[in-house]
């Protein structure tokens, strides 16, 4: 029984191994005569769950005394055989053109780490099987096992618990789920960038604009003691002025550019994300729409930096990334994107996609142009 747990619980770490580089295949997408993309979610959550129950046992089997290897193979043989397969299968079922590249990204990443810390926790058996094994060769009676190796595996456990979890809710959400949470994350970013220029004040200078011109005043008195200050000195007020003016006013054309962008995420989500989507071309529409918002809180932030640096080209470019963006995603979204009609003529999104083109025209005819205060 010791030579059949043993190979049993080593063939387990290293079908775990074989199966993460599989996971890991650029070219892994899985074809199958029996399944199809659509049983992809459904198996990914049977297999969550029965991995959940199954490192359960596995946990408990070997932090109670006494150890028993046959217990502990008997599931170890159910991994190998049936869940672990199941799990791998579900994860390659899962393909851009069924589910969007992003989410086949997501759901292979977190595959990968739940087989990674079923590894560990299997190693971590292994170390108290060792252990059980030294005190059996020695005729000693077997103790129980201290807290900190009962932590050790308990800690392992969970982190496969919490994986397993995190499957299965990415499962039952499906993809628009996932593509719900990935545009509510970037519209957080967006609204946070915004905010950050909200409460940056041009007039106030950092320490090391402080520094400057405390010198500057210094080095001025000393000039006006000794009369060697020129009157050309005191010619640079009205242009500081200018300057100044133009930056509040880059700040209000910016922020009149960039509220109406972050309301485009909770637009889209209300009425383009509320219901599953089964059609390839839908998928399709899903990716694109993603491909255009995700680069649009970057940009917001290489927005804010110009700003800041009062660098205009460097600005207005940055703009009109964010427009050209946004402007697509607008386009992409404003048909239902499973291709289905509204009965009686435009529905909400449609016509407010509309007015919200307009308003983003108006609004960035400033802002992207450069301005007077492009160099």
């Amino acid at each position: 029984m010791a030579d059949k747990f043993r190979l049993t619980l080593t063939t387990a770490i290293t079908l775990i191994e074989q199966f993460q580089q599989a996971v890991s295949s650029p070219v892994g997408d899985l074809t199958s005569e029996e399944l199809s993309g659509k049983d992809a979610l459904p198996l990914l959550s049977a297999s969550a769950s029965a991995l959940r129950a199954q490192v359960t046992k596995l946990s408990l089997l070997a932090i109670t005394t006494p150890f028993t290897q046959s217990a502990i193979t008997s599931v170890l043989t159910d991994l190998n055989e049936s869940v672990l397969p199941s799990i791998v299968t579900a994860a390659l079922l899962v393909t851009p053109a069924a589910h969007t590249k992003a989410f086949q990204n997501e759901v292979r990443s977190l595959t990968k780490t739940a087989l990674k810390d079923i590894s560990s926790l299997l190693k971590e058996i292994q170390t108290v099987a060792d252990k059980k094994n030294e005190v059996k060769k020695a005729k000693k009676k077997e103790n129980d096992l201290s807290q900190p190796e009962k932590d050790a595996v308990t800690i392992a456990a969970g982190r496969v618990w919490n994986g397993c979890d995190v499957l299965i809710d990415v499962a039952a959400k499906g993809v628009v789920g996932f593509v719900v949470r990935r545009v509510e994350e970037w519209r957080d970013l967006v609204r946070d960038a915004i905010e950050e220029i909200e409460e940056w004040d041009p007039d106030d200078e950092d320490d090391f604009f402080d520094d400057l011109l405390s010198d500057h005043d210094e080095q001025s008195a000393l000039k006006k003691e000794d009369g060697s200050e020129s009157d050309d000195d005191d010619d640079g007020g009205g242009d500081d002025e200018e300057d100044m003016a133009m930056l509040h006013e880059r700040k209000k054309s910016t922020l009149r550019m960039l509220k109406p962008v972050s309301q485009l995420y909770p637009a889209i989500v209300a009425n383009r994300l509320k219901k599953p989507f089964e059609s390839l071309s839908a998928i399709k529409q899903l990716e694109l729409l993603m491909i255009q918002l995700q680069p649009i809180s970057g940009n917001v932030d290489e927005v804010a930096g110009a700003l800041y640096e009062s660098d205009w080209p460097k600005h207005s470019q940055y703009l009109r990334n964010v427009k050209k963006c946004a402007v697509n995603a607008v386009n992409v979204a404003i048909l239902p994107l499973d291709g289905s009609q509204h009965q009686g003529g435009e529905d909400r999104f449609e016509s407010w996609s509309k007015t919200w083109l307009n308003v983003m025209d108006e609004v960035s005819r400033f802002a992207c142009s450069g301005g007077e205060g492009s160099t």
